[in-house]
């Protein structure tokens, strides 16, 4: 049998008429922490949701998805219970899941719970980030059947929104817990964004695993990355020496970008390239290193999540080929 260990001063509910002021008082647990008491030793009451000026529907959406998935699969049925159903809006059902995911023996699930959740539930960038996010996912990674199967087991999802909640640390003076999370995050999802860099939102980061930000790099808003992606400094340069990608771009599988370079919007960079320097807007660049074709057709690649340039490159090089040939 579990024995709740008392709650502490800071974490037990006050109230006016106490006359006891040594009673120790447990507020009832949620259905969320019956179905994993352990994490509810000692565990401070749920943040009070965010309050809308209109609907949430992504909200909705992972609901109602979370009800047929429990229908469909019953023995999955408690843990989307406790993951999804039993909060009450998106940003406490995504920190009790990646709190649970990254949590381990030193560093307890309901520290995290209590740490994301002073974070997200007051940052109302982050809210409208991580809905933008998921909506991302949903629509340009096929292998994401709904909203809540991005919620619940997409690393790539679950690393970013960590990372946006390290960014906030990191600008609050709280670097040392901004630089614990991106440590763990790398050790349990393989995805390395060091807190400082700057992350726009719509962000797709398509299986996560080996990507790598470095401190000073920016990406923009509506960047897809694919697995892989390095954006890093050339050496032992200190100040600003990370890439800076634009709105919309779009970087394939094992890209690595080095140094203080520009990605212009909507610009994309095929899958295995070096990228030593920079790309102009809506332009490929493949190879290594990379070699830039001009006039790409798709205004956000990003969106399309076309990768593949090899037809294209290769297009490229046959008619600038044929174009240098001399006559006779």
């Amino acid at each position: 049998m579990l024995h709740h260990r008392p709650l502490s001063a800071h974490h037990r509910p006050l109230h006016h008429d106490d006359a006891d002021a040594d009673a120790v008082c447990l507020p009832p647990l949620s259905s969320a922490y019956r179905i994993f008491p352990v994490y509810a030793m000692g565990a401070p009451d749920p943040t009070p949701a965010p309050q809308f000026d209109g609907p949430d529907p992504i909200w909705d959406a992972v609901r109602q998805e979370a009800k047929l998935e429990a229908e469909k699969e019953p023995i999955l049925s408690s843990f989307l219970y406790a993951s999804i159903l039993a909060h009450d809006c998106l940003e406490q059902a995504l920190v009790f899941v990646v709190a649970n995911r990254l949590q381990n023996p030193t560093l307890l699930a309901t520290q995290l719970m209590d740490i994301f959740s002073n974070v997200v539930m007051h940052d109302k960038l982050i809210q409208r980030s991580l809905r933008l996010d998921v909506q991302a996912f949903k629509d340009r990674d096929p292998a994401c059947l709904s909203y809540c199967s991005a919620v619940l087991y997409m690393k790539g999802y679950h690393a970013l929104q960590v990372h946006r909640i390290a960014h906030a640390l990191w600008h609050q003076g709280r670097k040392v817990l901004a630089l614990a999370l991106q440590s763990r995050v790398s050790e349990v999802f393989g995805v390395d964004i060091h807190p400082a860099a700057k992350i726009g939102e719509g962000i797709l980061l398509d299986h996560g695993t080996g990507v790598v930000i470095g401190e000073t790099a920016i990406v923009g808003n509506r960047v897809s990355m694919l697995h892989g992606v390095t954006l890093g400094g050339t050496g032992k340069e200190i100040g600003d020496r990370h890439p800076k990608v634009g709105e919309g771009a779009l970087i394939g599988a094992s890209a690595t970008i080095l140094g203080n370079i520009r990605i212009g919007e909507g610009a994309m960079i095929a899958a295995g390239s070096l990228v030593l320097k920079d790309v102009p807007p809506h332009s490929i660049a493949a190879g290594i290193p990379a070699k830039v074709i001009t006039g790409l057709q798709e205004h956000d690649p990003s969106l399309t999540m076309k990768h593949d340039a090899t037809k294209d490159f290769f297009t490229h090089v046959a008619n600038n080929f044929r174009d240098e040939m001399p006559n006779g």
